[in-house]
C-alpha cells in the first residue's frame, strides 16, 4: 500500500492510525525483501508479484449492446466482451478502458441504450471511459449527471462547456499490482457544437501530463479521432507510451509510430485492442509491450451478468414503450406528402390483391414479428423498424400496445403508405408512393443481411407481374400499382 493510500485509510479510521501505519510499514519491508520492490497483484488474475499486465480497450460501440442477430456469425456485443475479459483476467492483471463512442444518438431510446451500455461497462470493471463525439453530443449537463449516476469514470482533457469548464476529469491514474497507469482522454475538435468547445488534443494531453500529481509507470491516451488525426497525434506526442483510438473505419493493430504504440478499436464494438506488458518491462518506456486486435466472434460464450444486463434493458423498454417519434428511427414525412399519406394496413390490400397477398402470407415477411418475439427483441425499436409495417409513419407502427395490427413486414413496408390508393374510387388513379424494389436494402443492409443477393431474393417475393418477370419489370409494375 503506497503512502497516499495509507493516509487515506488513516483519515477514515483515525483511532487505528498507529496500527495501520505499522502494518503498512511491515508490508512494505516484506515486499522489498521478497517481491523485488513491487506490490503483489490485487484484484486481477496474476499469480505473483511480477504478473503480466493487460490493458484492454474497447471503442466505437455505437449503441451495439449485442449484434442484431438477423444473420449468423455476427461479431461484437457486451456479452462476448465480458467473456473475453474473464479469459484475460485468469492469468493477467487487467485494466479495462473505453476509447469513447458508446452512444448512437441523442433520442430517448438512444440515451436509455447508452446508459445500459455503461451499466454493462460497470459490471466489467471499466476503469476509464473517454468521452467521444457521440457522448459530447448529449451535452455537458447530462454527462455530468450521468457520471455520478452510472459510476463509470469519465475522462476528457479537452471537452469543455461554453463557460470553459472541463466536462470531466482530464485523466485518471489506475493502479493494479503496484503499477500505475495514467489514462488521459481526448476527442476530435470536429465534434464541437453550440454547447461544447474542444481544445486541440495534443495541447490538452501535454497539459494533463504536467498536471499529473505523482510519478506513473506508463501513460495511455484514449483518443476519439479519425485515423489521420489519430496518426498525427501519435507522431507529435512522443511523451505517451500508447495511444488507442477510434473511430477509424477499420481497427488498427498495435504498431509503432516513433516511440508510441498506436492502435484503434472501432466498428460497433466488434473489436478490442489488447496490450500486454511483460513482467520485466521498464516503466516509462515502450519496451516490453506487445499487442493485438481481438474480434469478438460467436466463439466467445455469452457472459451471464451481461445477459442479465441486456434483459434489464429490454425490460425497461417494455415498461417505457417509447413511441416511434422518441426513438430517432421514425422516417421523415415528405414535405409535399398529400393529406392522406397514411398506412392503410395489409388487410386493406387483401380486398383487391388476393393472389398477391396469398404469396405474401407464405413468405417470411408475414412472420417477421414472430422471429423478434422468439428472441425477446420485439420491445427494441431498432429491431421493430424492419419487422413492422410503416414504422413511425402516420397510422403505421407506433408501439407494441398501440399497433398490434401493424406487426410483420406488410405490403406497405415495400409500397409505402397506401391509404390514398386503397380508398380511391379507382385505385389505378392513385399510385402507391414507393418503388418496392428500392426498399429492400433499407433493412437487408450489410450489417443485418450480409449475404443479401438482390436478384435471388427478389425472385422469392415478386408478385403482381407474373413469376417470369425480370426484377426490373417487377419494379416498374409494382411502382405503377
Amino acid at each position: 500500500m503506497n503512502s497516499s493510500r495509507v493516509e487515506t485509510v488513516v483519515r477514515q479510521r483515525p483511532h487505528l492510525a498507529p496500527l495501520i501505519r505499522t502494518a503498512a510499514a511491515l508490508a512494505a519491508a516484506l515486499c522489498a525483501l521478497g517481491c523485488g520492490g513491487r506490490e503483489t497483484a490485487s484484484g486481477g488474475g496474476g499469480t505473483g508479484p511480477a504478473s503480466r499486465l493487460a490493458i484492454v480497450v474497447s471503442g466505437d460501440t455505437a449503441g451495439w449492446i449485442v449484434p442484431c442477430g438477423c444473420a449468423s456469425r455476427q461479431s461484437g456485443g457486451l456479452l462476448r466482451r465480458a467473456a473475453f475479459l474473464n479469459e484475460v483476467r485468469r492469468d493477467a492483471d487487467a485494466i479495462v478502458l473505453d476509447a469513447g463512442g458508446a452512444a448512437a444518438g441523442t433520442s430517448a431510446y438512444q440515451t436509455l441504450k447508452f446508459e445500459a451500455i455503461l451499466a454493462g461497462e460497470r459490471q466489467m470493471g471499466v476503469a476509464v471511459h473517454n468521452l467521444g463525439g457521440p457522448e459530447a453530443a448529449l451535452g455537458p449537463d447530462y454527462l455530468r449527471a450521468l457520471a455520478e449516476r452510472s459510476g463509470v469514470p469519465f475522462v476528457s482533457a479537452n471537452l469543455r462547456d461554453r463557460a470553459g469548464k472541463l466536462v470531466a476529469e482530464p485523466f485518471r491514474i489506475v493502479e493494479v499490482a503496484g503499477r500505475r497507469v495514467a489514462v488521459i482522454g481526448v476527442l476530435s475538435p470536429r465534434h464541437a457544437d453550440r454547447r461544447v468547445k474542444i481544445d486541440p488534443p495534443r495541447e490538452a494531453v501535454l497539459a494533463a501530463l504536467r498536471a499529473l500529481p505523482e510519478k506513473v509507470d506508463w501513460t495511455v491516451v484514449l483518443a476519439y479521432l479519425p485515423e489521420p488525426e489519430l496518426r498525427r497525434l501519435a507522431a507529435e506526442l512522443p511523451e505517451a507510451d500508447a495511444i488507442v483510438g477510434g473511430p477509424t473505419g477499420q481497427s488498427i493493430a498495435p504498431q509503432r509510430v516513433g516511440p508510441v504504440l498506436l492502435a484503434s478499436a472501432t466498428n460497433k464494438g466488434k473489436f478490442l485492442v489488447q496490450l500486454e506488458c511483460s513482467p520485466n518491462a521498464e516503466p516509462a518506456s515502450g519496451r516490453g509491450w506487445t499487442g493485438r486486435v481481438v474480434e469478438l466472434t460467436p466463439e466467445f460464450a455469452d457472459d451471464p451478468p451481461q445477459v442479465a444486463n441486456l434483459q434489464a434493458f429490454r425490460d425497461l423498454l417494455a415498461r417505457r414503450e417509447l413511441p416511434a417519434a422518441e426513438t430517432g428511427f421514425a422516417p421523415l414525412v415528405p414535405a409535399d406528402a398529400p393529406a392522406d399519406y397514411r398506412v392503410a394496413g395489409t388487410d386493406a390490400c387483401m380486398k383487391c390483391h388476393v393472389e398477391d397477398c396469398r404469396l405474401w402470407s407464405e413468405s417470411k415477411h408475414a412472420r417477421a414479428w414472430q422471429t423478434l418475439v422468439a428472441g425477446g427483441a420485439h420491445v427494441d425499436a431498432y429491431c421493430q423498424q424492419c419487422h413492422t409495417t410503416g414504422y413511425g409513419l402516420p397510422e403505421g407502427f407506433g408501439s407494441v400496445r398501440a399497433s398490434a395490427g401493424r406487426v410483420n413486414v406488410g405490403c406497405e413496408s415495400c409500397h409505402g403508405p397506401s391509404a390514398a390508393h386503397a380508398r380511391a374510387a379507382d385505385p389505378r388513379t392513385r399510385r402507391t408512393p414507393f418503388a418496392a424494389a428500392d426498399q429492400c436494402v433499407l433493412c437487408h443492409d450489410r450489417e443485418n443481411s450480409p449475404e443479401f443477393a438482390y436478384a435471388e431474393y427478389w425472385e422469392r417475393i415478386i408478385h403482381g407481374a407474373g413469376p417470369a418477370a425480370s426484377a426490373q419489370a417487377g419494379r416498374t409494375e409494382e411502382g405503377e400499382r
